[in-house]
């Protein structure tokens, strides 16, 4: 008992939202430590989880049963790692709004049923979670255990690392039908660009994913390609046919939950971008998405005697300790460089609205969320010829390729002198969908299995089980 007691406080402790704060807080002087724990602190985590031996017990009587059984199938979608904490990443933009909308619209002959895995990796409905998030009056509703039936389906678009998926299969048993959303696989890909505490822990959660999914959703096809291309790599991991679909994502920020800020946030850098030309950059501080790149290109502009800002709207991310104390420290920060932490979605909206251009530096991306939101209050976009990026944008953006400060500093250049001849790509054509678009378009791939292609398990090719 008292061996359980302590794993149940140590479980709380490693997910609590305040000791998760106040202990990177503490470490981020010290990055090669801050590394070293989290990849220790995952590794307990998952100790954890596999000693849990959660069993998921039905108190449903008979007639209970009986009339479940006359009720439509349930649509369960998963939102665990919105539950434990919501950091509005663009990943949990899309869990938000994907949820928000199949609960608002359900689909024909399904019951949408908001759900999260508990400490003891149980699977809940988050009744309470789904009432706040539709602005619901009742509160204080019990988070019972999920209850399955054959002909019920399970939606996750979130990505929680330390998933249960033990849980899953016991109820994919039941007749559960499952479906991952998988937003990339650049940890995978390019494990550089992470700690490894992250890398580990994405591949555990892929490999969890290939076990027990029935099908999975794709951001982008240039993500479905990305996956496709790994499980021919890597055989082992699936020995099933896989369906796999991909559908793009919403634009209109207003119908995903957005945070809201004050009349006066953002005064001093609205008021920069109304008088001199200005490039805003939409994302964490994270090395692929170069901002230290895009930073040492505006300072050679701004040596040459370029007139121009530079706007960076994301929090501080991993591996960023150095640039995160530059921007901090800069000379020009607030005159040309401005860096909002903590920017709210309503400010978001007014740098789209008054910004010259979207500056697109990644390396890497799953989709590119800013490029559609860009492109929807008319915002001109120079991006990185990466293959996501040609998908989403296509002719309607301005691309560069380099990795030197100096090759993007002259692609800027050539940008300006082609934007003062209005020779820019427009962004006027640029296609873009809202979140009921977006939402359709999933529902579309799971409920018409309308999936683009399939994978096939080397092992299968030519069997007569295809």
């Amino acid at each position: 008992m008292l061996i359980d007691a302590a794993k149940k406080c140590l479980q709380v402790l490693l997910t609590s939202r305040n000791v998760i704060a106040v202990s990177r807080a503490l470490l981020r002087p010290f990055p090669a430590i801050d590394e070293e724990v989290r990849e220790q602190v995952y590794r307990l985590r998952k100790k954890l989880i596999s000693c849990n031996k959660a069993t998921i017990i039905s108190h449903e009587s008979d007639q209970d049963i009986a009339e479940r059984d006359r009720q439509p199938h349930q649509f369960l979608v998963d939102i665990s790692e919105l539950v434990l904490r919501d950091v509005h990443t663009g990943v949990q933009r899309v869990v938000r709004s994907v949820a928000l909308e199949l609960l608002r619209r359900p689909p024909a002959n399904y019951t949408v049923e908001i759900v999260y895995a508990d400490r003891a990796g149980r699977l809940r409905y988050a009744r309470n979670f789904a009432n706040r998030l539709t602005g619901s009056s009742k509160d204080n509703v019990e988070d019972t255990i999920v209850s399955v039936r054959p002909g019920d389906l399970f939606f996750c678009a979130d990505l929680h690392l330390t998933y249960p998926f033990s849980s899953l299969l016991e109820l994919k048993r039941k007749g559960l039908r499952i479906i991952f959303t998988i937003h990339d696989i650049i940890a995978l890909k390019n494990p550089e660009f992470f700690p490894k505490a992250l890398v580990l822990g994405f591949s555990d959660w892929f490999n969890g994913v290939m076990a027990v999914a029935d099908a999975i959703v794709c951001v982008s096809q240039a993500a479905a390609d990305d996956v496709m291309v790994w499980l021919s790599n890597h055989t082992d991991i699936r020995t099933r046919p896989l369906p796999i679909g991909n559908f793009h994502l919403g634009a209109d920020i207003e119908a995903s939950q957005p945070l809201h800020g004050t009349e006066t946030e953002g005064k001093d850098v609205l008021s920069a971008a109304r008088t001199r030309p200005t490039l805003l950059m939409v994302g964490t501080l994270e090395p692929r998405k170069c901002h230290a790149q895009a930073l040492a290109a505006l300072e050679l502009l701004w040596d040459s005697g370029v007139d121009i800002n530079l706007v960076i709207i994301g929090k501080e991310g991993w591996r960023t300790q150095r640039l995160a104390r530059q921007l901090r420290r800069h000379p020009k920060r607030n005159q040309r460089l401005f860096w909002l932490e903590g920017a709210s979605d309503d400010l978001l909206l007014k740098m789209y609205g008054h910004s010259t251009a979207l500056l697109a530096a990644s390396y890497a991306e799953g989709f590119g969320l800013p490029l559609i939101e860009a492109a929807r209050h008319g915002l001109a976009i120079i991006a990185r010829d990466i293959p996501v990026f040609r998908e989403v944008a296509g002719d309607h953006a301005f691309y560069f390729q380099g990795k030197r400060p100096l090759e993007l500093a002259e692609a800027i250049h050539l940008w300006i002198a082609l934007y003062s001849e209005r020779k820019v790509p427009s962004v006027a054509g640029l296609p873009w969908l809202t979140w009921a678009e977006s939402t359709d378009q999933l529902l579309t791939l799971i409920l018409k299995e309308k999936w683009q292609r399939e994978f096939q398990p080397c092992a299968l090719i030519g069997d007569d089980r295809r």
